[in-house]
């Protein structure tokens, strides 16, 4: 499944880079796309695990940039 997500509040690019690189470390996680200029989050991840992964995602987001939120 591939879903994509709008991001509020993602200040920089290295950020984007480093939420980026976290996602696609996250078992399930077949592919992630990160745009600091379109403030998008693109994720095709198991169908079967979505909820789950996304859980995973949204934790791994905050430590890298604890104020963006992704708007689920």
């Amino acid at each position: 499944m591939k879903k994509r997500f709008k991001l509020t509040d993602l200040d920089c690019a290295n950020c984007a880079a480093k939420m980026e690189e976290a996602i696609k470390k996250i078992d399930g996680v077949k592919d992630a796309t990160v745009s600091f200029m379109a403030q998008k989050m693109t994720v095709e991840a198991d169908d079967a695990r979505f909820d789950d992964i996304m859980k995973e995602i949204v934790a791994v987001c905050k430590k890298v940039e604890p104020d963006c939120v992704i708007n689920l």
